[in-house]
């Protein structure tokens, strides 16, 4: 019997929820197996826990909500111990050491008192050098800067956008980070897209490898570069599906949504869990090294238009990207959806777009999405992220139960 097969009988067997879930279905073979999504548990934990299991005697904690509603999860003590061994082997594939190696640390931190005073001692013991990544002005990236001289850092590791942003103030100042740090020797960003001309820029004004990391924290690492600059899938205690709208798998080479199976956890069922991304398996990826050829983005991360046309919502960031980086006055900037015909593209930049970038965004907008829609612009000095100092690059403002 395999992984997935035990822990489905496991959960069928000791979870009350996972039984009521399943309910009266035949499931003759593993594609029967319904389709868990965030919705479904949306109930409280300790309703959702398996028989033994409670949260004095399992590992406990929340997702950040980026995706909309924060979700409450358990995993029991080997689960939890499975998760690290993966993290700690993953980062051994680039000669990371989480106990000797200096991290730079691109991460939020909570505001309040006990929570910013518990991450803070949590970096200390965890040999890592804090930069809260709410404020990103070019006076606190100077100080980010200044610590990179005195402090002999190993790797970085933090959110894809602050550390992208920390890389154009370096190549603005002309400067190479790996001679200002000689130690480091890699950067690892989470968290958030890591498009190619980021991946580059990165590499050109850090001066070391560039590795992605793919997670969700009510699972696991999703996948991780490995060696071969590959974005290999952990299948050591995860088993992905990328799934159509019929949850039938597609074929690899084509985009599908990123349904997991957690193998470990019994203390919580995550079985055939829609995590809301999308992906594409390359045509390469095999049972024993599946690779992860392209994240796409997040499922609920839609425009919907007039007339009823959904569009991604990483379409409006993708192409307007395109554009804002030939001025290279743009340091970074995120889309928001106002209605469903008007945009708004709020930006940090020392100047006002010109109105030539203007027309060149208005243009390939309409070429990618249609014409008639309202494009805003607004210029502000830092943008807002949220509580965890995640970026979130597409926003849709409007009320989807008015949608047409």
């Amino acid at each position: 019997m395999d992984s997935r097969q035990k822990v489905f009988d496991y959960h069928l067997r000791e979870n009350p929820f996972y039984q009521s879930f399943i309910g009266n279905k035949t499931i003759k073979k593993w594609e029967d197996v319904p389709v868990l999504t965030k919705s479904d548990l949306q109930t409280p934990l300790k309703q959702r826990l398996s028989n033994g299991f409670s949260n004095k005697n399992s590992y406990t904690s929340k997702t950040s909500g980026s995706s909309g509603t924060p979700l409450f999860f358990a995993k029991d003590k080997f689960c939890h111990a499975m998760t690290w061994a993966v993290i700690i082997n993953r980062f051994g594939w680039h000669g990371v050491d989480l106990d000797a190696s200096l991290q730079a640390r691109f991460y939020g931190i909570p505001l309040d008192f006990k929570g910013y005073q518990k991450e803070r001692l949590k970096d200390k013991l965890s040999n890592r050098y804090r930069f809260p990544i709410f404020d990103l002005s070019e006076e606190k990236l100077e100080e980010f800067l200044s610590v990179f001289r005195r402090k002999k850092f190993d790797y970085i590791n933090g959110h894809t956008s602050s550390i992208v942003l920390f890389a154009k103030y370096l190549q603005k100042k002309n400067l190479l980070l790996k001679s200002v740090c000689p130690t480091l020797k890699k950067c690892i960003v989470t968290s958030e897209m890591l498009y190619d001309t980021d991946k580059k820029l990165l590499e050109k004004q850090l001066g070391v490898p560039i590795v992605n990391e793919y997670g969700a924290s009510e699972l696991d690492l999703l996948a991780f570069t490995n060696a071969e600059d590959e974005f290999q899938v952990n299948n050591e205690t995860l088993f992905i599906e990328i799934l159509d709208k019929n949850n039938q798998t597609v074929k690899s080479g084509n985009p599908g949504r990123i349904v997991v199976t957690s193998l470990y956890n019994k203390a919580h069922p995550f079985i055939r869990y829609d995590i809301g991304d999308i992906g594409v398996l390359d045509e390469t990826s095999t049972l024993k090294k599946p690779i992860l050829k392209k994240l796409i983005g997040r499922s609920n991360d839609t425009a919907v238009l007039k007339g009823g046309k959904t569009v991604p919502g990483h379409t409006f960031y993708y192409v307007t990207k395109s554009i804002v980086e030939e001025d290279g006055n743009v340091k970074e900037f995120v889309v928001e959806q106002t209605a469903l015909d008007a945009f708004t593209i709020v930006y940090v930049s020392e100047v006002v777009l010109s109105a030539k970038d203007l027309k060149k965004i208005e243009v390939a907008l309409s070429k990618y999405i249609g014409a008639d829609l309202n494009i805003n612009y607004e210029r502000l000095e830092v943008l807002d992220r949220n509580n965890r100092g995640k970026l979130k690059q597409f926003i849709s403002k409007i009320d989807r139960r008015n949608e047409p």
